[in-house]
């Protein structure tokens, strides 16, 4: 493998890790509060939706974006008034808004566009564009580390640097913070925080809330910045991906940003590489297809060590009287 196509794979490594770094540190945030959630592929898919189609419908990506983070977050608030008011089984709360998204976006783009359950293409205004960072083009013809900035790090929408930035902003919130003190708390031992007078449910529903914003902003960058437009179940199992990510990363923010460039690299190796030749025996490109899937199987058996969650992940609170 040349240096060139070496810097193309991590390219698509850096764009496919954005939607799965975002899902992953929105259940980090949920999770740490005490609430499993396995809807985030439903949001992520509801946000894909309504951001391509408001940017379709109005030509502006931001308004899509916007769009696309409110439809992640009323999910957000119906798991979260499943979970945390009605004190519901999380799990089954997840699924169950992931059925309904998945049937929900098709059913409604059909309504609006006919176009078989998918949004028109976008072009233009309704698109993230890459960006070029200063000098990108000056430093380009430095061996080494010229294209390594202006191929790699340069040339991406304004969503993947959002993406990455988030990582140290939530080590920040999560462990430097009153607010992520009391977030992990919750999660460790509800009983403690409310026995210091502060509301459990406000905090387990702000926690919630910002897992519906994260994955707001990957559903929006997967349909208006990585493709052009909703299809059909086009997270295409992301969000459980993340989950997978997440427990490989032990919940720790840092080690999930590692967890989603490691699948994120599985994705491009696997989109670049069509049925390899080893030696007279061929890889079929479905093999290759399911590299990252079968990574997430073997993180979810346990073969990466013991990933100890919340001890209160997935217990409703019941307040002592």
């Amino acid at each position: 493998m040349d240096f060139l196509t070496l810097l193309q794979v991590l390219d698509s490594t850096v764009r496919l890790a954005t939607p799965l770094l975002l899902a992953c540190l929105a259940g980090l945030f949920s999770e740490r509060a005490g609430i499993f959630d396995i809807g985030l592929e439903g949001k992520m898919l509801m946000a894909a939706f309504f951001s391509a189609a408001v940017a379709s419908l109005t030509g502006s990506v931001w308004l899509g974006l916007l769009a696309g983070i409110a439809g992640s977050m009323v999910l957000s608030g119906i798991h979260g008034l499943a979970s945390i008011t009605f004190r519901g089984n999380q799990l089954i709360s997840g699924v169950a808004i992931n059925f309904l998204a998945a049937g929900l976006t098709v059913l409604i783009a059909q309504d609006w566009f006919s176009q078989g359950g998918r949004t028109p293409s976008l072009m233009g205004g309704g698109r993230f564009n890459a960006i070029t960072l200063p000098f990108a083009d000056t430093l380009s013809g430095v061996p080494i580390l010229g294209p390594i900035y202006a191929e790699l790090i340069s040339g991406h929408s304004i969503l993947v640097y959002v993406a990455f930035a988030c990582v140290p902003l939530t080590w920040w919130i999560l462990f430097r913070t009153r607010f992520g003190l009391r977030l992990r708390a919750v999660g460790e031992a509800p009983e403690a925080v409310d026995t210091a007078g502060v509301s459990v449910v406000g905090l387990r529903y702000a926690a919630v809330a910002i897992c519906g914003l994260l994955c707001g902003i990957a559903g929006a960058y997967l349909a208006t910045g990585l493709q052009a437009g909703f299809v059909k179940d086009m997270t295409a199992g992301r969000g459980y991906i993340a989950l997978a990510a997440l427990i490989f990363a032990k919940w720790r923010p840092w080690h999930a940003l590692s967890a989603c460039l490691l699948f994120g690299l599985l994705q491009a190796v696997a989109l670049r590489y069509q049925n390899i030749d080893l030696g007279g025996v061929i890889i079929p490109v479905q093999v290759m297809d399911a590299l990252p899937y079968i990574l997430t199987v073997v993180i979810l058996a346990g073969f990466v060590g013991k990933a100890i969650p919340p001890r209160a992940g997935g217990e409703p609170y019941v307040k002592e009287r």
